[in-house]
């Protein structure tokens, strides 16, 4: 493995795109180690891996976020929360903590929830006195829930990757991402009244009652994909064309799509699509060397000779995983370690929806955490704070995020018990 791991540090470090990356490391891997006939086997697999009629939910729902985007919805997200929570302490904070978990429930990206937010809350933020750092680091921190929250992308991926129900993953993920939107929104509300942050004037009847009804047909779209997975309407796949079809409609309601206007969303969707896409072919020449290299097998008896004590093992995973999605890009980073980690899961006996549960949400603080977190410099970028100043911001955040990691570790109750009554497990 040696060829293969060196050469995909060396193109990581010289800023090679990650896709290329593994799939010139992979090419390497079959030339120095003499194996250049298995190369006649790669073109069929990496069509495979593409070919997945569940793999149509990465698109949908990336284009169903980005016309929602497109149609004016953080505006009134944020008018929403503001009406509702805008006069509480420290209220301004509060707001971006619950936008943010709104607007998870339809985008599904942590990126791009802190640049959409981000570019409306934090310059709010300051001009309300809120230091810049704090401004930025709380978005960041936020937008873990993007993530985390569904229609998150990055749990249909390892829905894949793994064979796991991505409906109850979906339905798993909601728990760790309300239990986030509590622990920063307490720790927003704490910070506001040792800071003495401004308290916002209390809306009218009449304002929170219009920007409810603004708020409406954007907010209901959580509740079609989630309620139409639940009830089995649709699978997740329908779920994300009747999204599609929902955002159509909404963009045409407030008027903000028209035919000159829709092609700046596609085009969005088309680039994002293709770069995981991308990543996803090159993911099955990588399983496949791992696997012929009894790379899983090998670091299962590793591990298990360290320790067979499964609160360690799941300890060592969560330490694993967080350096990865430190330093890597979360889908990157699950096609590197799912390969080893699941066997490991499978031996203690995880359950494949818990363990999804903990890969995803330990990825989605990799994002967030300093040096190289990819929502960091997202919030730095639009709050103009240098990423020393918003790395001390936002520790104690990432404390929080931790917490609940390790809630959802060593208590798959709190993780399992709504996939278990929604579907009967």
């Amino acid at each position: 493995m040696g060829p293969f791991l060196g050469g995909f540090g060396v193109l990581l470090a010289l800023g090679v795109p990650i896709a290329l990356a593994l799939g010139l490391a992979s090419f390497g891997y079959l030339f120095f180690t003499g194996n250049i006939g298995l190369m006649k086997i790669f073109p069929q697999r990496i069509f495979g891996s593409v070919d997945q009629f569940v793999l149509l939910t990465v698109p949908l729902f990336l284009l169903a976020g980005n016309l929602m985007n497109f149609s004016g919805i953080t505006e009134r997200i944020v008018r929403f929360a503001n009406a509702c929570i805008g006069h509480v302490r420290g209220g301004l904070s509060l707001v971006n903590v619950i936008a943010s978990m709104f607007f998870a429930g339809i985008s599904g990206a942590a990126a791009a929830d802190t640049s959409a937010l981000g570019s409306v809350l934090i310059p709010a933020m300051v001009r309300d006195g809120y230091p810049k750092a704090y401004a930025a680091a709380l978005t960041a921190a936020s937008s873990v829930m993007g993530s985390i929250i569904p229609p998150s992308i990055i749990m249909v991926i390892y829905g894949v990757l793994t064979g796991t129900s991505i409906a109850q993953l979906f339905v798993a993920g909601m728990v760790p991402g309300v239990m986030l939107c509590i622990g920063l929104s307490v720790y927003a509300w704490w910070m506001a009244k040792t800071h003495n942050y401004p308290v916002m004037e209390r809306v009218t009847f009449r304002e929170r009652a219009n920007a409810t009804v603004a708020a409406v047909p954007v907010l209901v779209l959580p509740a079609i994909i989630l309620g139409g997975i639940l009830f089995g309407i649709f699978t997740p796949t329908e779920s994300a064309a009747v999204a599609v079809i929902y955002a159509l409609l909404i963009g045409t309601l407030y008027r903000t799509l028209n035919w000159r206007t829709i092609w700046r969303p596609l085009v969005d969707t088309a680039l994002t699509t293709s770069a995981i896409m991308l990543i996803v072919a090159m993911a099955s020449m990588v399983q496949f060397i791992f696997s012929f290299e009894r790379l899983p097998e090998q670091i299962t008896r590793f591990m298990l000779g360290i320790t067979e004590n499964r609160y360690l093992l799941i300890l060592m995973i969560n330490i694993l995983l967080l350096i990865l999605g430190t330093f890597l890009e979360p889908i990157a980073a699950m096609i590197i370690s799912l390969p080893v980690l699941i066997e490991v899961a499978k031996v203690i006996q995880i359950d494949p929806v818990h363990f999804g549960t903990i890969v995803v949400l330990n990825l989605a603080i990799g994002l967030t955490t300093p040096p190289v977190g990819i929502c960091l410099f997202i919030a730095c970028a639009i709050g103009k704070v240098s990423l020393e100043e918003i790395s001390r911001a936002i520790l104690p955040m990432l404390m929080i995020g931790i917490a609940v990691l390790m809630i959802v570790s060593y208590a798959p109750d709190v993780v399992l018990f709504l996939p278990s009554l929604a579907f009967d497990r």
